[in-house]
């Protein structure tokens, strides 16, 4: 009988090996195995067994006095004195001599196929109930990089087995109900990628914050990875759209965040790592490279496919012979346990006023209490019920303390970071990456900590009131007539994919030119019309382009390709750029190019100032954003929409002006529509309707227009009414000439939110669809599926 094996490859495992080597080295056999066809890169190495560790506790009555320390624990013993007792007596133990001939042997086989003599090799822990599905067990035991030589890797390894009783591991196992002594632990012995000379970081195979799917969400710092899961570091991030990976001559890659980065760990030159101030000019750099991006999306699409489940993956670049590789892979469990159906929501229910701090927003909660602001953690008797976490970064160790925290706030870290991944998992709105929260809050200031308005979380002073609300999608009635979404910012975007929606009915580009661009576009063209002072900020601004047209048409492009991608394959409508002349002019630089008009409401706007020389150059920057998104990106769900445009002849001129930008009508399924919200696009619908290929209903401005309202002065607010006669039966008669035409009409407005009347007269008008604020879209819904069967019972009787 051949004798017990302590030491297994990774080419001989499998993930159906979790019971004998923990799930990260079981995994990093199967990818081993199974994706190399796929071009999946995994470093080699090789994992003790659960039988190894077995025997150690085995030797000199180990597991019984691990034992009585866990007893100890269960009858009240603190936590912080029952773990440093179960960590000594494994560190007292010298591993048998059997494992260490076997760890050395094949670390030395290591080293002759990689051609080196000791190797640089990372150590990682593996239990054997962790990365499962159900249970993430992430980074609850340690992992030591940059080891070297028999005894380094040896004295490596029994860390690692006294690791699998650090306080916080303990903790986490009691908190999911595993016996501490049916968890085994695995070591996995890899070879190091020489990323400290290049970088690393995380790969989620759907939005960690929203669930969303059909993105691959990348993030990366400069060196070795542990400052990206550590939250050390602000990373770059990198989102990919998965249905274009389908196709190589998409670009995939929808959005780019570049980080501040200002640290890296690297190999020490005496001992294992140490972290060092990332220089100024990589701080500003991207980590990696398009093509590199996609490279590791691939992997990660095929690792999830392979799997059958979303992944969280981490990655590693060679800094030495450019190679990339995946260095773990392990099931996402967080977002893909949510119910697909049930939608949660918060609310403010008040003004907030200015923010004390912002910085990453992680979950959609809100949370309210007292500061605590710490260095470490602290025994929980001194952490109150409640409070507001505010500390510099957190690991593993701060876990407990987390767990009763109403809210956590970091100085550190983004949206992979651990304590981004560990307040999902605890249903914890988090803020990370402030910058100097533990300098602007302080102990016992009353704060609430929102995540519920985007990207962006926010702390504000006070306890401010606010509400949840939960909405069980599954049980909307479906409608004839489609009821969509009004989007302007997309770092909310993907927020929202679970509601039934039948697409974006508008989305404006004037959010994303004023938050994003953050430019008058003109201005970025002409820096010679600016001021020194501007001059220097569109500089600032734009650094990093040589093209500062290329700046403005990257930022527009990836903020409308994350819109477009939420709600794919439906439809998008986005309408070209909206500002008003004095609106226009508060951009950066912006007062040198605009005119001083008594009435901007009904001045330079719209469709007049895409054929004008005042701004046709910054037009035919919007039009190659569009075109990026839906020839290059894939995303030809994007539908086209002008707004104000006063005549046929104008919007001739205005088709024209696309065309000459490569967005021509008809051309790779693009349609264009118009907005109805000025008398003469009613009158001559038919007219408008030969050149366009639908309408969408600006009721604010139809209704001051047909009025003669101003919509927004005060003293004549009662006057206005968009439910008025004269502006239902301009829709009546819209839809009646568009439909005879054959094209749909839709509604994107406030009013059907407020007002199921109005939801009910556009109903019985005949509109396609109606486009709502999607924290209205469940009660508009309700709203249209009523008035459908009242029309529905209506007909019945007229027709008998």
């Amino acid at each position: 009988m051949a004798p017990h094996r302590h030491v297994v490859p990774f080419t001989e495992l499998g993930r159906q090996d979790v019971g004998k080597v923990g799930g990260k080295n079981a995994s990093l056999g199967e990818l081993t195995a199974h994706l190399g066809a796929a071009g999946v890169r995994v470093p080699p190495g090789f994992a003790t067994t659960a039988q190894a560790y077995e025997e150690l506790l085995a030797a000199g009555g180990l597991r019984a006095s691990i034992a009585e320390q866990i007893s100890r624990l269960h009858e009240g013993a603190p936590l912080n004195a029952v773990g440093p007792a179960i960590r000594a007596l494994i560190l007292q133990e010298a591993l048998p001599v059997p494992l260490q001939d076997e760890i050395v042997a094949a670390y030395e086989h290591l080293g002759r196929a990689e051609g080196q003599e000791n190797p640089q090799v990372a150590v990682r822990s593996s239990a054997t109930a962790e990365d499962l599905p159900e249970a993430s067990f992430a980074g609850q035991q340690e992992t030591y990089l940059n080891v070297r030589g028999p005894q380094q890797l040896l004295e490596s390894c029994r860390r690692c087995f006294a690791s699998l009783f650090t306080d916080r591991a303990i903790d986490y196992r009691e908190r999911m109900g595993f016996d501490h002594l049916s968890v085994a632990l695995s070591v996995g012995v890899q070879i190091m990628v020489r990323s400290d000379l290049a970088g690393a970081g995380v790969i989620f195979t759907l939005d960690p914050e929203t669930g969303f799917p059909d993105v691959i969400v990348v993030s990366a710092a400069w060196g070795l990875g542990e400052t990206v899961v550590s939250g050390q570091v602000d990373p770059d991030e990198y989102t990919v759209f998965k249905p274009s990976l389908r196709d190589p001559s998409l670009a995939a890659l929808i959005d780019v965040r570049v980080g501040s980065k200002k640290c890296k760990t690297v190999y020490a030159e005496t001992g294992l790592t140490r972290t060092v101030e990332t220089p100024p000019r990589q701080r500003t750099e991207r980590v990696l490279r398009d093509d590199e991006t996609r490279t590791l999306a691939r992997w990660a699409a095929a690792v999830e496919d392979h799997y059958g489940c979303p992944m969280d993956l981490e990655w590693a670049k060679d800094g030495m012979t450019g190679e990339l590789s995946i260095v773990q892979a392990r099931p996402e469990t967080v977002q893909s346990r949510r119910r697909a159906t049930t939608l949660r929501t918060c609310r403010l229910t008040a003004p907030a006023g200015e923010a004390l701090i912002d910085g990453t927003a992680v979950g959609e909660a809100i949370g309210r209490g007292p500061v605590v602001v710490l260095d470490a953690p602290v025994d929980l008797d001194r952490f109150p019920l409640g409070g507001i976490l505010v500390t510099t970064i957190t690991d593993p160790d701060w876990e407990p303390v987390m767990k009763r925290a109403s809210a956590i706030v970091t100085d550190h870290g983004g949206r992979t970071s651990h304590a981004a991944i560990v307040s999902r998992e605890l249903g914890v709105p988090a803020i990370v990456g402030t910058g100097g929260a533990t300098k602007t809050l302080h102990d016992g200031q009353a704060v609430t900590a929102s995540c519920s308005e985007g990207e962006r979380g926010h702390v504000y002073d006070g306890l401010l009131p606010y509400e949840e609300t939960e909405t069980d999608l599954s049980a909307l009635a479906p409608t004839a007539t489609r009821v969509m979404l009004n989007l302007a910012d997309p770092s909310a975007a993907l927020r929202w994919w679970r509601l039934p929606a039948d697409g974006v009915g508008l989305a404006r580009l004037e959010f994303i030119v004023a938050h994003q661009v953050k430019a008058h576009p003109m201005a970025l063209l002409h820096p010679e019309r600016l001021g020194p002072h501007d001059r220097h900020l569109i500089d600032q601004l734009t650094e990093g382009y040589p093209d500062r047209g290329d700046y403005f048409v990257e930022r527009l492009a990836h903020g409308i390709a994350r819109i477009a991608a939420s709600r794919w394959p439906d439809p998008v409508v986005v309408r070209t750029s909206d500002f008003k002349t004095n609106e226009y002019a508060r951009l950066l630089g912006g007062r040198p190019f605009e005119p001083d008009e008594a009435n901007p409401m009904i001045g330079w706007r719209g469709a007049s100032r895409y054929y004008s020389e005042g701004y046709r150059e910054g037009f035919a920057l919007e039009c190659r954003a569009l075109r990026r998104v839906r020839d290059e990106m894939g995303l030809t769900n994007v539908v086209i929409m002008i707004p104000f445009c006063r005549t046929p002849a104008e919007a001739d001129r205005v088709l024209d002006a696309m065309a000459v930008q490569g967005l021509q009508r008809g051309r790779n399924g693009l349609q264009v529509y118009v907005m109805a919200e000025i008398p003469s696009n009613i009158i001559l619908a038919q007219d408008f309707a030969e050149r366009f290929d639908g309408f969408s209903i600006g009721s604010n401005d139809l209704t001051q227009l047909t009025l003669g309202v101003d919509r927004d002065s005060e003293a004549l607010a009662e006057l206005f009414d968009e439910s008025d006669p004269a502006v239902t039966r301009s829709i009546t008669r819209l839809v009646t000439h568009a439909h005879a035409a054959n094209r749909p009409v839709g509604l994107c407005g406030q009013r059907p939110s407020d007002d199921p009347r109005f939801t009910g007269l556009l109903v019985e008008a005949g509109v396609d669809s109606i486009s709502v604020a999607p924290d209205s879209f469940a009660a508009v819904k309700q709203h249209v599926a009523r008035a459908e069967a009242r029309k529905g019972a209506h007909d019945d009787t007229s027709e008998d």
